[in-house]
C-alpha cells in the first residue's frame, strides 16, 4: 500500500489519518447578537422616494425599449424565414 503525502505537510486535509474539521460557530448571548444587528441597521442608507421612483421608471423605460427592439428583430427574422421558405 502507497502513502499518500499531502503537498503541504502543515496544513490539515481531509485524509484518513488527519480528517478536515469542521469550525463551530457560536453565538454567545441573542441579546449580543440583536444588539450588533441593530447597530449595523442604523448604518443603512434606504433610498428616497424621489430615488425609488427614478429607478422604477428608468426599469420600465429600459424593458420597454428592450421589448420593442426584440418584437422587431423577431418580425424582421420571420418575415425572411417566411420569404425564403
Amino acid at each position: 500500500m502507497v502513502e499518500h503525502r499531502s503537498p503541504k505537510p502543515s496544513v490539515g486535509g481531509s485524509s484518513p489519518s488527519w480528517p478536515a474539521r469542521k469550525k463551530v460557530i457560536r453565538m454567545g448571548k441573542i441579546s449580543t447578537f440583536i444588539a450588533h444587528a441593530k447597530s449595523e441597521i442604523h448604518k443603512v442608507i434606504f433610498p428616497t422616494k424621489v430615488q425609488v421612483r427614478q429607478a422604477f421608471l428608468a426599469v420600465v423605460l429600459v424593458v420597454t425599449v428592450i421589448s420593442i427592439f426584440l418584437a422587431l428583430v423577431d418580425l424582421a427574422m420571420s418575415s425572411i424565414v417566411s420569404s425564403v421558405l
